[in-house]
């Protein structure tokens, strides 16, 4: 199906259509392009998309939004990322979907995954939503792009590391339902008011809300009043997750699902019922509250979303886990949450580790980037979660993890081994001989620690099928 004709990408842009072309999608890298694709050439601080024009139409692309003039179908414009944000916006403007908006300093990523299955049960190939974390200037322009005309729903993450971000990109996505998962202390070091300053930043979100639209907070969250105050300052419709007794979406119990997950009683608006999350932990739990209280606010299907919440895939990065070979020819469990990491998401997935039935428990983790003056505080108080996680062994990288090291070192009650080293090769290095049948092993850290080529070392000779499960 056409996405888009040169005409349409014409009159969106503003730009000049050198001949007539239609496209079936879009995209910015020309390593990402598939025949019938429009190959968007950005100038980047590191490189110019418009000497990789000649290799994305080798590739098949049918034609390429440009700021020159080009040997080859395309739109000429005067600032290529700018006509990329007048696309998205002209996307945004010709659909009819349902569109949802989700934030969070912790869970966007997951919650976004999750809700889209959850719709998609619900309206199988109708449903269209950022791919990767593509959340930010660039990724959230692209993505509703590339939403297809005839979409029922979209869904779209947007992430921000300073004040005014999300503001400029909900008004861009303009959703009609609006989530925050939760707020913690990720980019803390970017903001004077620490994490009130962080709440404030990710309450922009319900400033693109849609006339009469829903927001969705967090109850059991410390900022919840906060949150609440500037959802109600957009929308008469607010929806609170959580544990408290006068929550919208209300948490009755959970516990530990004998196959996995968590098996979950909750009260959604007027409906109680019984669903299973996939995904481990009790942060899990409140991101399929927040997923269950957007399928409510767009009139879904409760029953058909508990089913694909049982279902969920996991998400390389970001919980996925896979038993790995070990040299004594047995397999341990590799958990796999190396794309980012703040201390919440950091306690959180520690816990999980710790209910993990093990023979050891082992955890590689990376520092955790953008925290300011406050980093040697949050690295340091990450003594206590991996202490009460029970691990054996822990591999710390990068020079922010020296205060953790410390605390470690000093503790009375830590009876592990601790390696500190500067990067992540050192890391794989550090867990060579170290791993045997019946561990169990996290990594985590912030992406970019590159913790992932460990991961991607690690699984090259998989011992069994990877049971996919999604973290943070």
């Amino acid at each position: 199906m056409t996405l888009w004709t040169s005409s349409e990408i014409a009159e969106a842009t503003g730009g000049t259509a050198s001949a007539e072309f239609a496209v079936t999608g879009v995209a910015f890298d020309s390593r990402e392009i598939m025949p019938g694709d429009l190959f968007v050439a950005m100038r980047g601080e590191a490189s110019d998309g418009h000497l990789y024009i000649d290799r994305a139409m080798a590739s098949g692309a049918a034609g390429v939004i440009t700021e020159q003039p080009v040997d080859h179908p395309h739109v000429l414009v005067a600032d290529s990322a700018a006509a990329l944000t007048a696309l998205g916006r002209a996307a945004r403007a010709r659909t009819q979907a349902t569109i949802f908006g989700v934030t969070g300093s912790a869970g966007k990523t997951g919650t976004k995954e999750a809700l889209f299955q959850a719709l998609d049960r619900m309206a199988p190939g109708a449903v269209h939503r950022s791919v990767k974390s593509y959340n930010n200037h660039v990724g959230v322009p692209l993505s509703l792009a590339r939403m297809p005309r005839d979409a029922r729903f979209g869904v779209f993450e947007m992430g921000m590391n300073h004040t005014g971000e999300l503001a400029e990109l909900t008004r861009i996505v303009r959703p009609h339902i609006a989530i925050i998962t939760t707020i913690a202390p990720a980019h803390i070091g970017n903001f004077v008011n620490g994490e009130q300053g962080i709440a404030d930043a990710k309450a922009e979100i319900f400033e693109g809300l849609e006339p009469g639209g829903t927001a969705i907070v967090p109850h059991d969250n410390r900022h919840y009043q906060r949150l609440y105050d500037a959802a109600r300052r957009s929308t008469d419709k607010v929806v609170r997750f959580g544990s408290q007794a006068d929550s919208e979406a209300r948490l009755i119990d959970a516990i530990r699902a004998p196959e996995g997950g968590s098996l979950v009683t909750a009260e959604i608006g007027e409906a109680r019922l019984c669903f299973r999350v996939s995904a481990p932990g009790d942060h899990w739990v409140m991101n399929a509250l927040a997923v269950m209280s957007a399928v409510e606010a767009a009139g879904g299907d409760l029953a058909v979303a508990g089913l694909a919440l049982a279902d969920l895939p996991g998400l390389s990065g970001r919980g996925e886990r896979r038993a790995v070979a070990t040299p004594d020819g047995g397999s341990a469990l590799l958990i796999d949450e190396a794309y980012n990491a703040n201390p919440a998401s950091m306690a959180a997935t520690l816990a999980l580790l710790g209910q993990e039935q093990a023979t050891r428990r082992i955890a590689v983790l990376g520092a955790m980037k953008e925290m300011g003056e406050t980093s040697d505080h949050y690295h340091a108080a990450l003594v206590a979660p991996v202490i009460a996680a029970g691990v054996a062994h822990v591999i710390l990288v990068g020079d922010e993890m020296a205060p953790l090291a410390d605390a470690l070192a000093n503790s009375l009650e830590w009876q592990g081994t601790i390696a500190h080293v500067p990067a992540a090769d050192a890391a794989l290095g550090a867990l060579q001989g170290l791993l045997a049948n019946g561990d169990a092993l996290l990594v985590k850290g912030s992406n970019s620690v590159g913790l992932s080529a460990l991961v991607r070392a690690l699984a090259e000779t998989p011992a069994t099928s990877a049971v996919a499960r999604e973290g943070v």
